[in-house]
């Protein structure tokens, strides 16, 4: 049985349950009253016999009789208003109350048992799903904070010591010139950091997709590999494309921003070797691979690559941030696409991005 169907029955028993509890809840006062009302009548014909009908005696024993069982529905109602209503409303309350003051380890067990659940167990364990849902947020987001600090910390430090020595003087034109272009490295790498982390940020709130038209695929990539001409040509690798014409509605510089980082981690990880380039039309999807023959990857690394800050080659770890993968995991999932990779250690690494014709 599917989870849909599980679902649809599961909720189907506890409507029926919640329907059944009004209906035993309406007819136990119902007969309560009827019971009351009988005794009230049985009672005045007692006392009508005994005292007269119309006797001051028979009117203080039935206003005797009234209050006391009025006293007594009021005492019974309240008791199963507390019972089948307010002590589940409080514990409701009281994990609504935790969660609101950022107390996302509360969990309430339901009243009664797997199968019997009422309605009232049923917004309890929506309320644990919501706690732990937001526990592992606020988990990933503090992070995400630190990843980002620390990564932060890094140019900074760098950027202040070699401005410190540079305004200290007494360095020879080369060594000046050397200290400049390392400034800027480390400046344009921050830079990066920060543009990466705000497009990481407009992703999880989903605005970015400014607007969407139709994207000759080939023509963006061969645009994109152009980019790389010249670190190809210069580590000596042999370029290998394969495209066909595609045409998609998508948004054209989320694509863009995928095909530059899969296109930079080939060339950054081969040494030695060729990068290949395709795009083919499958099924009514189009579907590009970016491969490359560098150092690859081991399966334990490949199963982390597209998480946040995450660097398996730390031999690298001053060319990124470890952004760049989970920018294209993200961008993908909101284009509709799917995202996976083949790799090896030794031997090279081969990406596959599916992409739907229209989102």
């Amino acid at each position: 049985m599917s989870g849909a169907a599980a679902g649809s029955r599961g909720g189907a028993r506890t409507k029926k349950r919640h329907a059944l509890l009004l209906l035993f809840t309406y007819t136990l006062r119902f007969l309560t009253v009827a019971l009351i009302v009988t005794a009230a009548v049985l009672l005045y014909h007692t006392a009508a016999e005994a005292f007269g009908e119309g006797s001051a005696w028979t009117s203080a024993v039935m206003l005797v009789a009234i209050v006391f069982l009025s006293l007594a529905v009021t005492v019974l109602d309240l008791i199963l208003h507390r019972v089948t209503t307010e002590r589940p409303v409080g514990r409701i309350a009281e994990s609504a109350r935790r969660i609101a003051a950022g107390d996302f380890t509360v969990r309430q067990e339901p009243a009664h048992p797997y199968g019997q659940y009422d309605a009232y167990d049923c917004i309890l364990l929506d309320l644990n799903r919501a706690a732990a849902e937001l526990a592992e947020s606020e988990k990933t987001r503090l992070s995400f904070i630190s990843n980002v600090s620390h990564e932060l910390k890094t140019p900074l430090a760098v950027i202040q010591s070699y401005a410190q020595t540079l305004a200290r003087g007494g360095l020879d034109e080369a060594t000046q010139r050397e200290y400049l272009g390392v400034l800027s490295d480390t400046a344009e790498r921050l830079a990066s950091l920060v543009h990466n982390v705000l497009r990481l940020n407009r992703l999880e709130h989903r605005r970015l997709l400014a607007e969407l038209s139709d994207v000759r695929l080939d023509e963006q990539l061969a645009q994109c590999i152009l980019q790389f001409d010249d670190v190809i040509t210069q580590k000596g690798l042999e370029l290998v494309c394969d495209l066909d014409e595609v045409m998609i509605r998508s948004d054209e510089g989320c694509l863009e921003l995928v095909w530059n980082n899969l296109l930079s981690n080939a060339v950054k990880f081969t040494d030695a070797g060729q990068i290949g380039v395709t795009l083919k039309r499958e099924q009514g999807r189009a579907v590009v691979t970016v491969s490359d023959t560098g150092c690859g990857m081991s399966a334990e690394t490949g199963k982390h690559i597209f998480e946040q800050f995450y660097q398996g080659d730390t031999s690298h770890a001053k060319e990124g941030n470890g952004l760049g993968l989970a920018l294209v995991r993200k961008v993908i999932d909101v284009l509709g696409g799917e995202i996976a990779v083949e790799s090896e250690e030794g031997k090279g690494s081969t990406f596959r991005v599916t992409l739907p014709e229209r989102i």
